[in-house]
């Protein structure tokens, strides 16, 4: 019999690559992923009622004593693209490398996101086996479309609506165990998203009559353009503390030494200095404290030699609690200050709503994370600053919350959705116990 570890290899090896354009996507993968399932856990297939949702989207329901507070436990198992020449090893080979502490599961997701579906599954599966009835019911919520339009789980949320079903604690892929990411607190920390920030994609662009490229206006579009994209870079959104980040801080204060632990104590007075310092210390903490924007598509002449008569830039904007798709939009205009830079939305949502941090839901996460984790590990809310399928279920519930429970190191969260993407083997083991402590005491 195949060992869990064996069960989450033989699944990253399957490479269900999404793509924004569905037509490049190869079906054939997820249909083959979804019948290893059945094939793996048989005892989660005979006990749990399976639906499939959106054509590929998997919703488990696992029957409990009672039904009113049921728990979502979710992941989705599509994996963005790669460029394999950029890997040390094959990215769908799930080749273990190092031993003892250091043994590494390289593959395409790895993290993102099969790390924790498979983790779930593997969790569920044993209790089925110990034949464990839920006191309320348990889903399983897998998204096949998270990494591009998100459908699968919107579709899940619209049918569990449908049926009255009003989760008491919903749990996504979100924060982990870390170390260092804060500045001067050495404990581990839990970091639990308790929000997460909106997304948008906003259009810039400039156009002009065209021509040949051996006679450019003094402004051809590209350069318009391009100076549009620099002055919103030179002009970045204010900073602040939004109140994830600032419960954040009132949780960790007690960790942190002096005189680190007076400013994230009183964050009325000391809040503006806490957000500049927060702003200079890297990406990661500069993106909790401001809404981020980024030029990462551009677009010209369809030759060498030919003028622009319409030169585009894609702009993805992070929004923080408190922004707007509105507001952004707006203040995208003022940095640009040029009227004839057309702005257009192309899609956005904003920011979710703020799960508490306190209360039953809440307590359920940090005591399965203390129990399995370590005693010493902090669990503090978090500002999520990528965007998940869980914003769907803030429709159903007031208790939605982002946390995968595997320790990461700062290179091994550096390679979600880059080369050499990774998990440690006894992280990952861990991160079983800690679904299964949740899953016990639901």
């Amino acid at each position: 019999m195949a060992s869990s570890l064996e069960r989450f290899q033989e699944l990253l090896r399957i490479p269900t690559v999404s793509h924004a354009d569905e037509s490049l996507i190869d079906w054939a993968r997820f249909d083959e992923f979804a019948a290893a399932l059945e094939r793996l856990y048989p005892g989660i297939h005979r006990v749990l009622v399976r639906e499939v949702v959106d054509g590929h989207s998997l919703l488990f329901r696992w029957a409990g004593q009672e039904s009113a507070e049921p728990l979502v436990l979710m992941a989705h198992f599509d994996v963005v693209p790669v460029v394999e020449s950029e890997w040390t090893h094959p990215p769908f080979g799930a080749e273990i490398v190092g031993t003892g502490a250091e043994a590494a599961i390289h593959a395409r997701g790895a993290i993102d996101d099969k790390g924790s579906l498979v983790a779930i599954l593997e969790a569920v599966e044993q209790l089925v086996g110990e034949g464990f009835v839920p006191r309320n019911d348990v889903y399983l919520s897998f998204g096949h479309n998270e990494e591009t339009a998100g459908g699968g789980a919107q579709a899940i949320v619209a049918l569990l609506r449908e049926r009255g079903v009003r989760p008491a604690l919903v749990l996504d892929e979100g924060g982990a165990v870390v170390e260092g990411v804060l500045p001067g607190v050495s404990a581990p920390t839990a970091m639990v998203g308790v929000a997460e920030r909106g997304v948008m994609t906003l259009h810039l662009t400039a156009r002009e009559q065209g021509g040949h490229a051996s006679t450019p206006p003094v402004l051809p579009a590209t350069v318009r353009l391009a100076r549009a994209i620099d002055r919103l870079h030179r002009r970045p959104f204010p900073r602040r503390i939004s109140p994830p980040v600032r419960a954040m801080l009132a949780t960790i204060a007690p960790h942190a030494p002096q005189p680190l632990r007076a400013l994230f104590q009183n964050l009325a007075l000391t809040g503006p200095l806490v957000a500049l310092a927060f702003a200079k210390l890297g990406p990661e903490t500069n993106a909790l404290v401001r809404t981020t924007a980024v030029a990462t598509e551009l677009s010209g002449a369809p030759g060498e030699n030919v003028l622009a008569t319409a030169a585009r830039a894609s702009v993805n904007i992070r929004l923080l609690t408190g922004d707007t798709v509105d507001s952004a939009t707006e203040h995208a205009r003022r940095a640009i200050g040029d009227p004839g830079i057309e702005l257009e939305v192309r899609h956005g949502s904003n920011p979710s709503p703020v799960s508490p941090w306190r209360g039953e839901p809440w307590q359920r996460i940090a005591t399965a994370v203390r129990d399995t984790l370590g005693a010493d590990v902090v669990t503090t809310p978090y500002l999520q600053l990528g965007a998940s399928d869980s914003r769907w279920f803030t429709a159903i519930s007031e208790n939605v919350y982002r946390f995968t429970p595997f320790s990461m190191s700062r290179s091994e969260r550096d390679a979600l959705h880059s080369h050499n993407e990774r998990i440690r083997v006894d992280a990952w083991l861990r991160g079983i116990e800690c679904y299964r402590a949740l899953v016990a005491a639901s």
